[in-house]
């Protein structure tokens, strides 16, 4: 058995972190780079052939093939009320042990994964949802409030347990309300093979937005009536500067934030995870003076391809690899938030400062006079489908069946904003003990006691196989049918409990209700893609993993709007062993019994 508690590519941290004194502090260097902790012999994972991992490689089919490691990562974390200072200006803020980013979880391709989970916090539930994992047969562990679990209570641990089916680079977070907006997310890091050499792993790289206003005021007071709140600042790993000067009468600005740094050796290849962690963020990454070669799109391997920049829409992944080739130097990290112009309905104060360091001298204090050569996206949407070609080659033939769904928008009688699906906006209700049947969560309850009735508000979708054929997909098409305004705003997609092939992705463009426009032959394949502005998204995934699935906008504030909807896949299929659910019961029994005098009323759609 495995432990890891470590944060790796220098994490920020602004409080002690009490299980092992092994996460960086702000403006530190990063720890030693990391490497797998296993080796499977035969075909050893080296600089010279990452391809490889052991009797495995990138050609592995690993929705059908996962190693057998035999180990069990085991990871404590605990839910807290913090103070944050990410960037000079000291506010209250949510942390997993303390630390924003929280801890980093390293696992290998294969491993099972075990997470106790304890809520510490004073006056909220929560939960943590393994954002990209398949979750295969493990459903009630995907860590949806409502849908696959009752919310945690405060005082209380659920232990989540899952194995690590898929290799490369993601990230956990609450998908209780906004919390993951306060800071409540980590990085999650599968090691397998890569489909280009590197000589070492820095880990994760997490790009986000960051407000001085807690997220939950700023939804109250602006964002929930659909104006747009402009968030402070943006932070690399957790870390940024902020000019206080005009701020001094303000005893929480504090300063002493730091940009982030790194350190190249001239000649050497790294590797570099990008995750977007964002509320309602797009970002532009590039490193002044060098090229990326980019070798993973969230958790698929794809064939490398060379860029000067990559775009990461809110929750997506890239993992990139960098060459020190450049003159030694200090060169400019470019997070580069993407404007409003391009990407409508965001907002920032500060977009121009989300810039890093990257120093070949690592005891050099000067300030970058590099400058970039990047040209700006011209439209909010994903990197070119054209370069996102999976190395593990997987057409999709089966068709079971299509699910068509308009996205739109209302208002409420009182004013406020709603995002919805065919008319309806998604909303889990957490304060009705009636919702829950035997103490277990209300889509989970009625599918395994065989009641499809669901509640108009929970949208939920059945979807079946239609045949004994292994390989059976479903097409999923999403049109933003929205007018003016609000139809020009891009929104990614994330489903849960499945890699998506893109079979179409068109702006300015209406569905034309046929398959013409389909690419049903090396597709891109990922876990979030961007459904464009006044146009249209398909999606094809396949029936192999039953569950009640949430598929939804990775806008924080959209998705508590209601926009989203429920998968139920293979209702017959989907089973819970009895110490999942005993598990699973007593977290509902404690929450239900919490809720009633909870201090806060639901605001939002609850995921």
């Amino acid at each position: 058995m495995r432990e890891f508690f470590c944060s790796i590519f220098g994490l920020n941290t602004n409080t002690p972190f009490a299980l092992k004194d092994s996460i960086q502090r702000p403006g530190q260097h990063p720890i030693e780079p990391i490497e797998p902790s296993d080796s499977f012999g035969l075909c050893e994972n080296s600089p010279t052939s990452r391809n490889f991992w052991g009797k495995y490689n990138t050609s592995t089919n690993y929705y059908l093939e996962t190693p057998d490691t035999g180990e069990t990562v085991e990871v404590w974390l605990s839910a807290e009320e913090s103070i944050c200072n990410q960037d000079g200006y000291a506010r209250p803020c949510l942390t997993f042990n303390g630390t924003m980013p929280g801890p980093a979880i390293i696992a290998n391709w294969g491993d099972y994964v075990k997470v106790h989970v304890t809520n510490n916090l004073r006056s909220n539930g929560t939960s943590v949802h393994w954002h990209g994992l398949r979750m295969l047969n493990s459903v009630q562990y995907d860590g949806v409030p409502g849908v696959t679990q009752c919310a945690i209570p405060p005082g209380e641990t659920l232990t989540y347990k899952f194995r690590a089916t898929q290799y490369g680079t993601s990230w956990y977070h609450s998908h209780f309300s906004l919390q993951y907006a306060e800071g409540l997310y980590g990085p999650l890091v599968i090691h397998g093979p890569a489909t280009a050499d590197y000589d070492e792993d820095l880990g994760p790289l997490v790009l986000q937005d960051w407000s001085h206003v807690p997220i939950f005021t700023a939804w109250s007071d602006s964002q929930e009536w659909g104006m747009t709140y402009s968030l402070t600042n943006t932070l690399i790993n957790g870390t940024n500067t902020f000019d206080c000067t005009a701020h001094d009468p303000d005893p929480k600005y504090l300063g002493g934030g730091r940009k982030f740094e790194t350190t190249f050796q001239q000649g050497k290849r790294y590797l570099i995870r990008l995750v977007n962690v964002a509320i309602d963020s797009q970002f532009q990454f590039s490193i002044d003076g060098h090229s990326l070669t980019v070798i993973a799109a969230d958790f698929v391997p794809i064939q490398p391809y060379k860029t000067e920049s990559v775009v990461l829409n809110s929750a997506q992944r890239y993992d990139i690899v960098v060459e020190a080739n450049a003159e030694p130097g200090d060169y400019w990290i470019r997070g580069g938030w993407v404007h409003s112009g391009i990407c409508q309905g965001v907002a920032n104060d500060h977009p121009e400062d989300m810039t890093g360091i990257v120093r070949y001298n690592s005891w050099s204090k000067l300030e970058p006079s590099s400058a970039s050569t990047v040209s700006p996206p011209i439209t909010c949407i994903d990197e070119s489908r054209h370069d996102l070609v999976p190395c593990l080659k997987y057409d999709v033939t089966n068709v079971a069946g299509m699910t068509v769904e308009e996205l739109n928008y209302r208002f409420t009688h009182t004013g406020m904003l709603k995002w919805t699906i065919n008319t309806t906006d998604l909303l889990i209700d957490w304060a009705n003990p009636e919702g829950y049947s035997n103490n277990t969560p209300k889509t989970l309850q009625q599918i395994l006691n065989n009641d499809t009735s669901f509640p108009n508000n929970y949208n939920v979708v059945q979807v079946e196989k239609q045949s004994d054929i292994s390989d059976e997909w479903t097409v999923l098409v999403i049109e933003n049918v929205a007018a003016s305004f609000f139809g020009g705003i891009a929104h990614p997609i994330h489903l849960h409990g499945h890699d998506f092939w893109i079979l179409a992705q068109e702006e300015f463009s209406k569905w034309d209700g046929t398959a013409r426009s389909f690419q049903l032959e090396d597709a891109p394949r990922r876990d979030t893609a961007i459904l464009p502005k006044h146009g249209y998204l398909a999606i094809a995934f396949r029936l192999d993993n039953p569950g009640a699935w949430l598929c939804h906008c990775h806008i924080a504030w959209h998705a508590s709007m209601g926009l989203a909807f429920e998968f139920m896949e293979n209702r017959g299929s989907i089973s819970m062993g009895k110490s999942d659910k005993d598990a699973l019961d007593k977290t509902c029994a404690t929450w239900s019994e919490w809720n009633r005098d909870a201090p806060w009323p639901q605001e939002d759609s609850g995921i």
